[in-house]
């Protein structure tokens, strides 16, 4: 479970947006700081994964709060969320290593949309030991072909369009069957990993798995594309 730090001084707005929260799987609040030291002192307290930081504080403009924020916390995700329209306020956010910007007012809509992106890429990131240029590629462009597919087939959790993409990816070019080892080197990811993601082909009837038994007489799972 990952935890969502807001960073809000309208209380109304920061209540709503840790409501919104409660509706994400896979993501909960650690808590709402109405101005920078609050914020500081949350951070200290609690561990965080991404801040969900406002531009205008009482106490500090957020952009200015990002440089020490990535000092002390350099693996916390920011994501801005601002009624801010300047484009130097985006400029100096994109430099400051955000991983989005919302204008204010956001829809409910917007911010789970947004969130599960961020879950989303967080999860491929996590699945992978190394990346190759592909996936670079792939990561960086949201997969945008692949991703409308993916969101019409609703997806578990667990399951992130641009790993499964890659998965069927190599099951394609193998031809033959893989091993979910096999499948795990060839794309950087862990064995259980790879499992996972195949046996999900399966349950969608994209893949099919057969035992086959290898040099020293012990069956191993295969999979084939369908």
């Amino acid at each position: 479970m990952r935890k969502a730090l807001i960073v809000e001084d309208d209380y109304r707005i920061g209540m709503l947006h840790e409501k919104y929260l409660e509706s994400i799987d896979g993501l909960e609040s650690a808590g709402h700081a109405l101005n920078a030291k609050e914020m500081w002192a949350l951070l200290r307290d609690r561990a965080a994964d991404v801040l969900l930081l406002d531009i205008y504080l009482p106490d500090s403009m957020g952009i200015h709060l990002l440089e020490d924020i990535r000092h002390y916390y350099p693996e916390m995700d920011i994501i801005i969320i601002t009624a801010a329209t300047d484009r130097e306020y985006l400029e100096k956010s994109l430099r400051g290593g955000i991983v989005n910007y919302l204008i204010k007012p956001v829809t409910i809509e917007k911010f789970e949309q947004t969130m599960k992106e961020y879950l989303s890429k967080r999860a491929v990131l996590d699945s992978v030991e190394n990346v190759d240029q592909q996936f670079i590629d792939d990561y960086m462009a949201q997969s945008s072909a692949m991703k409308p597919a993916a969101d019409k087939r609703k997806l578990p959790t667990g399951i992130d369009y641009l790993t499964l993409e890659r998965i069927e990816k190599v099951l394609h070019e193998a031809g033959g069957g893989l091993t979910a080892e096999q499948a795990a080197n060839r794309i950087g990811a862990s064995r259980t990993t790879a499992r996972r993601y195949l046996e999900f082909m399966i349950s969608e009837g994209d893949a099919e798995a057969r035992l086959e038994y290898g040099i020293v007489g012990r069956p191993e799972r295969h999979y084939y594309e369908v």
